[in-house]
């Protein structure tokens, strides 16, 4: 049974075959074009990618044409898929769509499926029956069966661009099978064309620095070395400095060393190692100097000194032994390493790091032993450049010095009375400092005596760890001190901080403190030797007085000669050493009244003598004598007259007579006060001779328990000592007497005055010479007992002679003042003025004990504190 036929209005359907065949062709076409839009799109991005990786193995592809890279690929897969499937399957999704396709290939079939898909759409009120659009479709339908629409399709291009995909796709993974690395780096830099992603290259270096900074205008080398993944090992690379000549390398190890002339301008070089290129700025710049170099030193604790900062600018600094040093380096620019040693000549050899501060670098503490070294230092700045490698700072290492100490304003040896007081200045010094300081004395008899010889010390003050100079004003008198006659070592002391050191002492000043008789024979001898140099000056003067008559013969032109001339300048010259001989003579005679006066046991007729002898000398050094030099002087004027010249040599000719008169008369007074000094002496030294024989009296009787009626041999060595001390002292009294007879005779001769003769008479028939010889050999046998009975008896001769003879001449002196007459204005002005004397210098004198005394005081005081 057929089908009904349709209605004149019904729609009529395409037929099945034809239907069929349209969807084959719209499937074959849409997968084509798919397949070639997917392809494209792969084929972009798989270009874009390769493309980046090519660059990147010949230069460092910049960011931008890296984006621009991605975007082009980014554009053909998401811009040209899209717009070919739109074009392809979008626009063909219609019968009649695939009508106008196949038309382009076949026109005339391609019309009839048009007018086939037109009948199919129309509807009967057109005028079209539906059993003619049938007929018509199936006629259509029949003719598309019998030809076959694959010949209508587009070129298919698939095949190729799916094939190049899969070639880009094997080229692309055959990179990352190859060089993952270098496939990983390109696809970064591919995806994020700005990241900070480096290139990959198959050369690679370790770290190569991208800046550096050299020394300026030294030549310069670059070490590069590869990394220990490099790929590639090239044997050889290049680099150029700016526009300069390119420099090669080689290849040792796995390093290349570029060296390059020295540079003084800033510029890049340009490495090319296999595929790398590397860049690195240059910058010279100076080596890094040390401004400045400061040492801080740390004192020993012992010295209590705080730390003190010496600036080196000379490279060395001196130090005691046992400080500690802390060396501060400032340079010019920030520092990243420092380093100090080994201490070149320290027994311990010792290196380290310095602390760093930015451009300050401080060494810990380096302690100073007893020798001296050199501290040598090394140091790299930021941009890794060393400073100067001989730079060294020399210490020297002190020892602490002992103090010293000196006595100054005093006479090594110096003689004076008890009551008198030597001003002296203590001084000492220490480099590091004065702890305390002070005087000590230590006394000696010169006779046999049984009292203690002095000792003692006074504290003078305190020093100070910062007082390397301690100085005091000192006052000493034996008088104050309780010291009786007798010589005394006096020395000073100083101590320093060092633990254990003790007391330092100067050299010693001896002190002879006399008895008022011992002192009296002193001056005397210095008497004795003051009128025998005046009496020289005298002859010396009259010498020149007589040279000086012989010239005043010649007329005036004849002392104008260059001969006479000379003559008369070496008479001038002669009378100046006079005038100076005069006046060094005067000052000591000055000396020698002042002392006189002081002893107090010199008559005043002694004293008046000395004084106008004196008072003669004053004027001669003053007045006379210069006055005669400036005479002769003139007289060998070349710009005076014949005249002239004969006028002056008159004048200083006959001033010369008047001096030579006035050095007499002051050589009498000087030999009559000497006469009169030399009796006094007697006396003093009949006193000192008593004094001497008391003292072995009272030395035996305080060894009398342990010395009587025991035989030398068996004493006590200390008392054997004792007895051949006494006997040595008893040997120079007998002597001493027996010269003082012998004086007495010869003085007696000169003068006969008769005290003398009779206290001689006296002694000679004491025979005292015989019982002091006869003392000597009792002391040697240590009879001691009848020793200490006979000095005491020759002490008290010698006393009683002593006191006889001074009374004696105390009564001539009287009377040969004037037989009682009142005594003249000259001798009382003089006496007044001797008086004067004596306060004045019995006031010096208690004011000089009252500072000594002070000084004790103080020093007590300060001894009792903690």
């Amino acid at each position: 049974m057929s089908d009904p036929l349709p209605t004149a209005d019904a729609k009529v359907a395409i037929p099945a075959s034809l239907q069929r065949q349209l969807a084959e062709f719209q499937r074959k076409l849409w997968r084509t074009k798919v397949l070639e839009a997917v392809a494209a799109g792969a084929i972009g991005l798989l270009v874009s990618f390769l493309v980046v990786y090519a660059l990147d193995r010949v230069w460092q592809t910049p960011g931008v044409v890296r984006l621009a890279i991605l975007l082009l690929g980014v554009l053909i897969f998401a811009g040209f898929g899209p717009w070919w499937l739109h074009r392809w399957v979008w626009k063909h999704r219609r019968e009649d769509e695939l009508a106008r396709l196949i038309s382009k290939r076949y026109p005339g079939l391609g019309d009839r499926l048009l007018g086939v898909i037109e009948l199919q759409q129309a509807k009967g009120g057109e005028g079209h029956s539906a059993r003619l659009r049938m007929a018509a479709m199936d006629a259509v339908a029949a003719e598309v069966e019998r030809r076959q629409l694959d010949g209508a399709l587009p070129p298919p291009q698939h095949k190729k661009w799916l094939l190049t995909a899969g070639g880009l796709l094997a080229l692309t993974t055959g990179v990352f099978l190859v060089s993952p690395r270098s496939g990983r780096n390109a696809l970064v830099r591919w995806l994020l064309p700005f990241s900070k992603t480096e290139r990959y290259t198959f050369t690679r270096l370790a770290h190569p620095p991208m800046k550096l900074a050299v020394p300026y205008g030294e030549p310069l080398s670059v070490k590069l070395t590869l990394a220990k993944d490099s790929d590639q090992h090239p044997g050889h690379a290049t680099g150029r400095y700016d526009l300069q000549q390119v420099t090669k390398a080689d290849l040792i190890g796995d390093s290349y060393v570029f060296r390059f002339p020295g540079q003084q301008e800033k510029g890049t070089i340009v490495f090319k190692i296999g595929d790398l290129r590397h860049s690195m700025f240059i910058e010279p710049v100076q080596r890094p100097s040390v401004e400045s170099v400061i040492a801080h030193v740390i004192p020993p604790d012992y010295l209590g000194i705080p730390e003190r900062t010496v600036d080196l600018k000379l490279g060395g600094l001196s130090v005691v032994e046992g400080s500690r040093l802390k060396i501060e380096l400032t340079t010019q620019r920030p520092l990243t390493a420092a380093v100090y040693g080994p201490l070149a000549g320290a027994r311990a050899e010792t290196a380290g790091e310095l602390t760093i501060h930015g451009n300050v670098a401080v060494t810990p503490e380096i302690p100073v032993g007893r020798e001296p070294f050199d501290i040598p230092f090394t140091w790299t700045d930021e941009f890794g450049m060393t400073g100067d490698s001989g730079f060294r700072v020399k210490v020297d290492a002190l020892p602490d010095a002992a103090p010293t100490v000196y006595l100054q304003g005093i006479d090594r040896q110096k003689v004076l009375l008890p009551e008198e007081t030597v001003d002296f200045e203590l001084l000492s010094e220490d480099d590091f400092g004065v702890k305390l300081a002070g005087i000590e004395w230590k006394g000696e008899f010169t006779r046999p005596t049984d009292e203690k010889p002095a000792k003692g010390d006074l504290w003078l003050g305190k020093g100070g760890p910062e007082e390397r100079r301690f100085s005091k004003n000192v006052a000493f008198s034996p008088a104050a001190f309780g010291i009786a006659p007798q010589r005394i070592s006096l020395r000073g002391y100083s101590e320093d901080f060092l633990p254990g050191r003790g007391r330092v002492y100067s050299e010693p000043v001896t002190l002879y403190v006399l008895t008022r008789d011992e002192h009296a024979q002193m001056l005397k001898a210095q008497f004795d030797k003051n009128v025998s140099e005046l009496e020289d000056l005298a002859r010396r003067e009259t010498d020149l007085f007589d040279e000086n008559k012989r010239l005043e013969k010649l007329k005036g032109e004849e002392l104008q000669t260059q001969e006479n001339r000379e003559k008369l300048l070496g008479q001038e010259r002669a009378e100046g050493e006079s005038t100076q001989r005069m006046e060094d003579l005067k000052e000591r005679m000055e000396k020698l009244m002042q002392d006189s006066a002081r002893n107090g046991g010199i008559d005043k007729q002694t004293l008046q003598k000395m004084a106008e002898s004196l008072r003669s000398m004053q004027e001669l050094s003053e007045k006379d004598l210069p006055e005669v030099e400036g005479k002769l002087g003139d007289s060998a004027d070349p710009s005076s007259t014949p005249e002239k010249t004969s006028k002056d040599l008159a004048e200083g000719v006959e001033k010369q007579k008047k001096v030579l008169e006035k050095m007499q008369a002051s050589i009498d007074s000087a030999r009559d006060a000497n006469k009169r000094f030399e009796a006094g002496t007697f006396v003093n030294r009949l006193k000192k001779a008593a004094s001497e024989q008391d003292g072995i009296a009272s030395t035996l009787v305080q060894a009398f328990s342990r010395i009587l009626g025991v035989r030398q041999p068996l004493l006590d060595p200390s008392d054997q000592r004792r007895l051949v001390d006494v006997t040595k002292q008893q040997l120079n009294t007998a002597a001493d007497v027996r010269w003082l007879q012998e004086d007495l005779a010869h003085y007696f001769a000169r003068t006969q005055m008769e005290p003398f003769r009779e206290i001689l008479d006296a002694m000679r028939q004491e025979k005292i010479d015989v019982g002091l010889d006869d003392l000597t050999k009792e002391l040697q046998v240590n009879h001691s007992f009848q020793a200490t009975d006979h000095a005491k008896r020759w002490a008290g001769k010698l006393n009683e002679w002593a006191g006889k003879l001074e009374g004696k001449i105390a009564g001539d002196q009287g009377a040969g003042g004037g037989g009682g007459s009142p005594q003249s204005a000259e001798d009382e002005d003089f006496e007044f003025m001797l008086r004067v004397m004596k306060m004045v210098q019995t006031e010096q004198d208690l004011r000089a004990r009252t500072r000594a005394l002070e000084q004790l005081r103080r020093s007590a005081e300060n001894s009792m504190k903690p």
